[in-house]
């Protein structure tokens, strides 16, 4: 039988998990390479929920190792992407609704969305305020509905994959979404 990954081909998935879930030497460089394919992606769910890059980084870590800790209960048969974020977004979660109601302090990191300077400084500044206005209000909502936006609108996750990532039924993903955008509208608009 060959060895995953024999050929130059990159080991799938669940040749990954399966070799971690043996242990011995092998289990640490296979696990090691699902952080490295999903470092990025755990992060950014951790970074989108708590609002900071230092405890975003410390989630981060924290999920990787409850996942390890909880290799064996990982579906063979399912993706690992899903099931990691899984863990960081409830992980994040219980975190926020430890620490009472959500008020993210807000740091100079913006998302820039646009690589390429502005021509107009007017321009530039308006986007920026408006950004500033997007995470504000972001940070306002209920730990729940922020959890759904960030990972509809910033991981790119169909209902059906939110729905297994927070172990929510269907109906209540669409409402937590549903709710939460009404809630932004009204935060983001101007006041008269």
């Amino acid at each position: 039988m060959a060895h995953p990954g024999a050929g130059g081909a990159p080991p799938d998935e669940r040749a990954l998990v399966e070799s971690a879930r043996r242990g011995g030497a092998e289990a640490a460089s296979a696990y090691g390479e699902l952080v490295r394919r999903y470092q990025a992606a755990v992060f950014n769910v951790c970074y989108r929920l708590l609002g900071e890059r230092a405890e975003a980084e410390d989630a981060a870590q924290e999920a990787f190792l409850r996942a390890y800790a909880r290799l064996e209960t990982f579906d063979l048969a399912r993706p690992f992407g899903p099931w990691i974020r899984r863990v960081a977004a409830n992980l994040c979660l219980n975190r926020l609704e430890a620490r009472g109601p959500a008020h993210l302090a807000l740091d100079d990191e913006l998302d820039r969305t646009v690589d390429a300077p502005f021509a107009n400084p007017e321009a530039a500044r308006e986007q920026a305020e408006q950004a500033e206005a997007v995470r504000a209000a972001l940070a306002g909502l209920s730990p729940r509905y922020r959890a759904v936006v960030e990972l509809r609108h910033f991981q790119g996750l169909s209902y059906d994959e939110i729905a297994a990532a927070l172990s929510l039924p269907l109906s209540d993903v669409k409402s937590h979404l549903f709710r939460a955008r009404k809630l932004l509208a009204q935060k983001l608009r101007p006041e008269s």
